[in-house]
């Protein structure tokens, strides 16, 4: 009876199970492949529970969780967004201003701002999640966007005049955008 070797990758190490296989390449009796499957299976296991699992920040265990539901895009930078109203048609640059209505919200709904007309702004001139969403739109086009606190305020607390904090350190934004219209910022 010949050796045939196969490795698997299990969560980053390398595991290599022998499986018994005669030389002729028929397969060994179905109780000897039963048995060398538990034995696998008892060694991925146990390989597992020694590699320790790296705990998620809150930040990133929502962000992991949003990003499976339904009709939530993530990019390549990180911002996720649903369309909650869509449209086509060209899309700002970052030399453009941009006229938004929004309202902007912590993961747990706390309202730190909301405009109450048409704002214009600068798609260069606000935090880079923010501009990353602006770029994705269209005029007329809304959407809910989560910005993750790097493409954001990062670590630092954001307060108000008084010196309240209003957006903690490490904190993901949500915010719904919509676009009314934009131009070029000359």
């Amino acid at each position: 009876m010949g050796l045939r070797i196969a490795t698997a990758c299990l969560i980053g190490a390398l595991s290599v199970t022998m499986a018994m296989v005669p030389a002729s390449g028929k397969k060994a009796p179905a109780a000897k492949r039963t048995a060398a499957a538990k034995r696998t299976a008892a060694a991925k296991r146990t390989a597992a529970a020694k590699v320790p699992a790296v705990p998620l920040s809150p930040e990133d265990a929502f962000l992991a969780r949003n990003r499976r539901q339904r009709g939530v895009v993530q990019t390549a930078s990180g911002i996720q967004y649903r369309v909650i109203k869509p449209a086509t048609g060209a899309h700002p640059t970052d030399t453009d201003v941009a006229l938004v209505n929004y309202d902007g919200k912590l993961v747990d709904g706390t309202r730190f701002d909301k405009s109450t007309q048409p704002t214009p702004m600068p798609v260069s001139g606000v935090v880079p999640g923010f501009s990353e969403a602006l770029k994705l739109m269209a005029k007329g086009e809304t959407l809910r966007v989560w910005i993750p606190s790097r493409l954001a305020y990062g670590a630092e607390d954001q307060r108000d005049e008084q010196g309240k904090v209003v957006i903690p350190g490490k904190s993901t934004l949500v915010f719904d955008i919509e676009l009314v219209d934009f131009r070029p910022q000359s």
